[in-house]
């Protein structure tokens, strides 16, 4: 005897599985947490005297960090 629980998983299961969501969440989450990664990246390998923590080398890693999960996450 299925419950009121399983009819709420079931629809939001087949809500989660039919929503497409909205492309710029997956742009601005793409982009926040490129910038971060490459902030401890640049912050990682300037501890280690690989890169300079500058704001420039921040970006320039933030970007192809984004651009390489951009590429990877595309259906």
């Amino acid at each position: 005897m299925p419950g009121p629980d399983d009819e709420r998983s079931d629809g939001l299961q087949a809500g989660l599985e039919s929503s497409e969501g909205d492309p710029r969440v997956l742009l601005v989450l793409n982009a926040a947490l490129s910038t971060l990664f490459a902030a401890l990246f640049v912050w990682g390998a300037s501890r280690l005297d690989i890169l300079a923590f500058t704001p420039t080398t921040i970006v320039a890693v933030a970007l192809v960090v984004f651009l390489l999960t951009h590429v990877v996450s595309r259906p």
